[in-house]
């Protein structure tokens, strides 16, 4: 439950960088609060464990191809279509292509280096006092 949190943590940070940064990707209504991200958050973690698994999974060989690269454009489709199902909730955000494929770029660092600062905790350790 634990790394579960964390991850919705990570995913929610990611979001409002990308959100809060990247021009082009305007949330509806003008502004996000933290639980507002953390719901946009949610359906993140939903749509990329439910489609994005799926799309990887059946674009694989074209993923080899392009040496990974049509994965980006994947998690962009993806970080778009969370938007607007977002947008559907009053919690979303449109986006201009372009700025989907940096937003999910972004989200993509972001969560990498958030990962890596919080490993021990999505890994369940303790740390030493």
């Amino acid at each position: 439950m634990q790394k579960l949190f964390f991850r919705l943590i990570i995913n929610a940070v990611a979001l409002w960088v990308a959100i809060t940064f990247v021009p082009g990707i305007t949330p509806v209504g003008g502004s996000l609060s933290w639980v507002e991200y953390l719901i946009l958050a949610l359906i993140f973690g939903l749509v990329n464990a439910l489609l994005g698994r799926m799309l990887k999974f059946l674009t694989c060989l074209l993923n080899v191809v392009t040496f990974g690269l049509f994965t980006l454009l994947i998690n962009a489709g993806l970080f778009w279509l969370t938007g607007l199902i977002g947008s559907y909730l009053r919690v979303g955000f449109t986006a201009e292509w372009w700025s989907a494929l940096i937003g999910a770029f972004v989200i993509s660092l972001v969560s990498a280096i958030l990962s890596l600062l919080l490993k021990d905790e999505l890994k369940g350790k303790k740390k030493d006092s």
